[in-house]
Formats: structure tokens, sequence, C-alpha cells
């Protein structure tokens, strides 16, 4: 029997494994400071198909295999929407945000764009969910139940899948 290759194996490494990130603290700042997600910058939800235990508010959804080829589209409308920080996340700040922030930045260092970042959230949602109401406030459909264990990645059924 052979051994199943990583679906990402079949695009480039990341030049980084540690890509910039950002402090839930300060996403969560930005957002009583009334910018605006979507306008002010661009948060995206790497995991699959669904949002186990919520998403954070304004979030859009991009699974991470669907990604590396979208990447010039998503420059293209984060330049004409005038978005200057993308901010990638998945359960936790390992795999997945890591690999799309270092993918984007990439690919804008390629395109010698300056004007936009690429950053991973910080602990990813887990982090967030886990933090308390002033941050549980800001996840829409949010299911507590899907945080609250010791092993709450495990009861989302993305930690595993986090690559």
């Amino acid at each position: 029997m052979s051994a199943q290759v990583p679906w990402y194996d079949a695009y480039p490494k990341p030049s980084t494994t540690t890509p910039p990130t950002i402090s839930r603290e300060t996403l969560l700042a930005w957002i009583k400071e009334g910018r605006t997600p979507g306008q002010d910058f661009l948060v995206v939800d790497l995991r699959r198909t669904d949002h186990t235990g919520g998403f954070l508010r304004g979030s859009v959804n991009l699974p991470i295999e669907s990604l590396y080829p979208a990447l010039p589209t998503l420059h293209a409308m984060c330049k004409s929407a005038g978005i200057k920080t993308v901010i990638w996340y998945c359960v936790t700040s390992r795999g997945r945000g890591n690999r799309a922030a270092a993918w984007f930045g990439d690919y804008l260092r390629e395109q010698n764009e300056t004007d936009i970042e690429s950053v991973s959230l910080l602990e990813g949602i887990l982090g967030w969910a886990l933090a308390g109401d002033e941050y549980t406030e800001h996840i829409d459909e949010f299911v507590p139940e899907a945080w609250k264990s010791s092993d709450a990645a495990k009861h989302t059924g993305q930690l595993s899948s986090c690559n």
C-alpha cells in the first residue's frame, strides 16, 4: 500500500514556517477602534467546509487546500479594496495559519507589493475562543461546548488536519 502524499506537497514550500503574527489583543483592539473586517483588514478562516464552534465575525472561509492557486486573485481583490492586512487563522497558529501567511507573504514579495501584509493569528481561533467573553462576543455562531474541553481541538475535528 503506497503512502498518500500530503495535499500541500503539490505546491512550493513557503519561505518560512514562522511568518509574522498578530495577537488576538491587537486584533480585538482594532475591532474596538472601529476598524472593519473586509475594508480595513481581511480575516481568512482556513478550515475546510465547516465553522465548528463558530468563526470570527467578518471572516471569510477559504479552505487552504484551494488557497495557493487563488493567491493572484486574492492579491488583486485586496489591492483594489485597499486592504492593508490579511490575517489567516485555523484552530491553532500552527500549520495552516502559518503556511497561508507565508505563502501569501512570499507572493506579495514576488510582486514587489509593500502595501499589504500577511500575518497569522497567534494561537488561532482556539486561543480566541478560550480567552473569555470579551473575545467570544466576536465569534459568530459560537458554540461554547466546542471549546470547553482541555482537548477542544479534538472536538472541532480540525487540529490534526491543520497542515
